[in-house]
């Protein structure tokens, strides 16, 4: 294994340090329990909190600023936040009009946002992200949070910024993990720095077709062939779950999983397009680039989001974060 750290049981703090070195303008950095938030705290506003194992960055933290969260819990690498990061986060960034946490459905991240939500004593509600088509819609612990999640943080994001009450929040952001689809495929597995090693097999002929975002095997193994069908099975994936009728306007938004190049990840996003707008849908937003990773997994996911002209306004509205900013 060759990574670019001192010690595996003290990379997350250090990389979180230099995150708020070089963000110091937009975020502040809570060592003990470890959490980033907004800098300029707002009042009056429903504070918006996410979080989940480190090694998805930008994912959740880059997300922390104007328009979008106010407070983000990183864990260890692929491991669940503690309630105790999430209960001083919250604390910290209430502004008088309850908390909305935004959880990715994973055992662990619910499990922990339901202690510390269970211990808050302001008005609370949860919005639960779960939009990987990869799985059945009956699995047992239900579909996996992945790249939609950004999308979600940014349009209930602004709304919160807007002045939305909490149920509103709430009825929004679950209207857009309803209206969002996502799937993905890894050409190589990543290595999380504890293990030392890959976290699965895959050869140089082979792709994991419906992979996870912490490296979970998807749902076949399949001989690696062009572009045009590794993306067709996505898209036609996502295409059937969503069932977007003709004129139907969408976001379109390609996620790279840390090791492939953007030459690569626009190559995605135009045959996905044209997949889509054969079909008569019309694509009105897109998004392409590193933002939902998998540490240095080579592989990418398509995420559809249906809008409305709801959807579009607040995804349109000014954003300024690490990650993620227009219209300041």
């Amino acid at each position: 294994m060759k990574k670019l750290i001192n010690a595996v049981d003290s990379v997350l703090e250090e990389s979180l340090s230099g995150f708020a070195r070089a963000h110091s303008d937009i975020i502040q950095f809570n060592q003990q329990p470890h959490f980033v938030s907004r800098k300029n705290k707002s009042e009056n506003k429903v504070a918006l909190i996410s979080g989940g194992g480190a090694g998805h960055e930008p994912l959740h933290t880059g997300l922390v600023g104007k328009g979008m969260l106010d407070a983000a819990c990183p864990g260890q690498v692929f491991t669940s936040p503690t309630p105790d990061q999430m209960m001083m986060a919250a604390q910290t960034v209430e502004a008088g009009a309850g908390v909305l946490f935004i959880v990715k459905n994973y055992a662990g991240d619910v499990m922990n946002f339901e202690i510390a939500a269970e211990m808050l004593d302001c008005p609370h509600e949860t919005v639960l992200v779960n939009d990987d088509v990869s799985l059945p819609k009956d699995h047992s612990t239900g579909r996996r949070g992945v790249a939609g999640t950004l999308i979600v943080e940014k349009i209930v994001g602004a709304a919160a910024e807007a002045g939305a009450d909490l149920a509103t929040c709430k009825k929004l952001g679950d209207k857009v993990v309803n209206a969002t689809a996502s799937m993905g495929l890894a050409l190589t597995s990543c290595t999380v720095p504890a293990l030392g090693q890959p976290t699965f097999d895959i050869t140089d002929n082979e792709v994991e077709m419906g992979v996870g975002i912490h490296g979970e095997r998807g749902r076949e193994i399949m001989n690696l062939t062009t572009a045009d069908e590794l993306v067709q099975i996505l898209a036609k994936a996502i295409d059937e779950d969503l069932q977007p009728a003709k004129g139907q306007r969408v976001l379109l938004h390609v996620n790279g999983f840390g090791a492939t190049p953007l030459m690569e990840l626009y190559l995605v996003y135009d045959i996905a397009a044209h997949f889509f707008e054969e079909r008569g849908i019309e694509i009105v937003r897109s998004l392409v680039g590193n933002y939902t990773t998998s540490l240095d997994m080579a592989g990418c996911s398509i995420t559809l989001t249906l809008m409305d002209d709801e959807m579009l306004q607040y995804w349109d509205a000014p954003v300024h974060t690490a990650a993620l900013r227009w219209g300041i």
